[in-house]
């Protein structure tokens, strides 16, 4: 387990920017060029691939700068960057927005097949990848980590609901604010689990 330095944490205004940084610039790209059309090298690229392109190496400068500030990055944190930018990769070679769109679904449904193949083995894989990152009970963890599993399939299935049935533009609006406010309720539904098994100090 690894225990974040205090002295190394970036002010809360930085790290607001950090997290939320990209998204907002991959909103403002998408807005500002979605009835446009980019050709490069003979393909013509529409304006939500050109947002793609903007967001995942600004994803990545935010990820490594976290990293530098606070001396750690999570699990979830790693593979979801690899996933972002694999799919965003894949969705400029084939020219294909649907690849990106797809991008929620393929993350949080691995993580919650994850997390199910954890619970089978009576292991909370959900405090292995936040490196045990809230002060719960083993009891705590394997409750949350069974929620979270249900979640995140949900959560997959949801996205899948979204990009296929409605329009591009209410896509990325679920994609930048949407999941946001659905992840946020999640955790604020689960204060009570994870006030009852905290056993760190008060």
């Amino acid at each position: 387990m690894t225990t974040p330095d205090p002295d190394r944490q970036p002010s809360p205004v930085l790290k607001q920017a950090l997290e939320f940084g990209p998204l907002l610039v991959f909103l403002g790209v998408y807005l500002w060029m979605r009835n446009a059309t980019v050709t490069l090298g003979g393909t013509d690229y529409a304006g939500f691939v050109v947002a793609v392109v903007a967001f995942v190496p600004l994803q990545i400068l935010a990820t490594v700068a976290m990293r530098v500030l606070t001396g750690r990055l999570s699990r979830m944190q790693v593979v979801t960057l690899a996933m972002v930018v694999v799919l965003g990769l894949a969705t400029v070679l084939f020219n294909d927005e649907r690849v990106f769109k797809m991008k929620s679904t393929f993350i949080f449904g691995l993580f919650g097949i994850l997390l199910f193949i954890g619970l089978a083995r009576g292991q909370s894989w959900l405090a292995f990848v936040l490196d045990h990152a809230l002060p719960l009970s083993h009891e705590g963890w394997m409750l949350l980590t069974r929620r979270m599993a249900w979640f995140f399939i949900a959560f997959a299935a949801m996205n899948e609901v979204i990009w296929r049935n409605f329009s591009t533009d209410v896509y990325v609006f679920w994609d930048t604010f949407g999941q946001m406010g659905v992840m946020m309720v999640f955790f604020l539904s689960n204060y009570r689990l994870i006030d009852r098994h905290w056993v760190g100090p008060r």
